[in-house]
């Protein structure tokens, strides 16, 4: 039975964001430098668009915490869209200014896109009343929420970090990175990426694909650091930890793919060579090599939790892309939005957050408890469990 789940709510030119967070355990410090700084990482990169010169994001705590630490009660985040402003006769909630929203009409659905699709499904003909949520500014709620998820595995030790595994065809060939090669991650460089060599190569394609009116995709790798064994469960198919990340991740916009450890070269080679011996270190459980990406049988084996998102290039083209005039039903090229030209730096962040919610989700439903005191009592019971356990943890 899943511990913690979030909902947000919100359009990308509406008033704000919500995130409702519930199932956090009462008595959790709250770090709201750690809140601001993800939202501030998950805002930065070459190749992002104008709207991140317009937002500063900064969360509102409208419930759920009180004296800086959680109570128990949902966890009620507001995250205010500034340039709002420049949208209100548009995108108002109680009236909007009918020539100004038809001009900003969206009828020509861009390929790649929801548009199409959920004008369809819920029968839209201005498709801004789907791309308006379908858009990606929505995952700044995400990574709000994914912070607190982060205060609560820290406090057992679980880190999390990512990088940028390769942009475009620059590093498409690289491995699964290690821990030690995200600790080397500089969250200041323009693209965060994990092999620093490459970046000069990679600001270069950016710029080119800028120059082109066109956009580009690429991998993030994310790390979960010293996650406990036995998180998930092998019994049930919608138990299985590897396939909760994988669609948390999948959810993640553009995303098209997700690896657990080295699944992608595993699936080319023989058994003999794709998964991990067993040894026994200094008394513990150990694995010489990571390739299963520190999950067996869907559950977590001790080792480095290691998931890489694939992610296609954004759909928005200034250039635009064939399509189709709702009204005429004639040829029409996709009509521009705003948009970045690459997200992939922020895109590792809020893989991280998604990352956070799921295992945090685990470990709660592994330990249980109300309060802090109770699930680190029975964190340390699991744990001696664990040690007590053939040749120990």
């Amino acid at each position: 039975m899943r511990r913690l789940q979030l909902t947000t709510g919100g359009e990308s030119h509406g008033p704000g964001l919500t995130a409702l967070l519930t199932g956090l355990p009462a008595g959790l410090r709250v770090d709201l430098e750690l809140l601001a700084h993800d939202l501030a990482r998950r805002q930065h990169g070459y190749g992002r668009g104008r709207r991140m010169q317009i937002e500063k994001d900064t969360a509102e705590i409208r419930g759920g915490v009180r004296g800086g630490e959680t109570l128990g009660s949902p966890v009620t985040l507001w995250i205010a869209n500034r340039d709002y402003a420049n949208w209100e006769k548009v995108m108002g909630p109680e009236e909007v200014d009918p020539r100004l929203a038809e001009l900003r009409r969206l009828k020509s659905p861009r390929p790649g896109h929801t548009d199409l699709a959920g004008g369809i499904k819920y029968d839209r003909r201005d498709l801004r009343d789907v791309l308006e949520r379908a858009s990606a500014r929505e995952t700044t709620a995400r990574v709000a929420a994914g912070a607190f998820a982060r205060m609560l595995l820290r406090e057992f030790g679980v880190e999390i970090r990512s990088g940028v595994r390769f942009l475009g065809p620059v590093g498409a060939d690289a491995p699964p990175p290690t821990w030690e090669d995200l600790l080397k991650v500089d969250e200041t460089s323009p693209l965060r990426a994990i092999d620093r060599a490459l970046e000069p190569e990679m600001v270069r394609l950016v710029d080119q694909a800028k120059e082109e009116g066109d956009t580009l995709g690429g991998a993030v790798t994310v790390i979960a650091h010293n996650v406990p064994p036995g998180l998930g469960s092998h019994v049930q198919w919608d138990e299985k930890l590897d396939g909760r990340l994988a669609q948390a991740i999948l959810s993640i916009h553009a995303v098209k793919g997700v690896e657990i450890g080295s699944g992608i070269a595993a699936s080319r080679g023989f058994g003999s060579v794709a998964h991990d011996a067993i040894e026994r270190t200094e008394g513990r459980w150990t694995r010489p090599t990571n390739r299963a990406g520190g999950l067996e049988g869907g559950v977590t084996n001790g080792e480095d939790v290691v998931i890489t998102a694939y992610k296609k290039p954004i759909a928005t083209l200034r250039k635009g892309l064939p399509s189709v005039d709702l009204d005429t039903l004639e040829p029409h090229a996709s009509q521009y939005e705003r948009s970045d030209v690459t997200a992939l730096p922020a895109a590792g962040v809020i893989a991280e957050a998604m990352v956070a919610l799921v295992l945090a989700d685990a470990l709660l439903e592994k330990v249980g408890g109300d309060s802090m005191a109770e699930v680190k009592a029975h964190w340390e019971a699991t744990m001696a469990l664990q040690k007590a356990w053939p040749g120990g943890v």
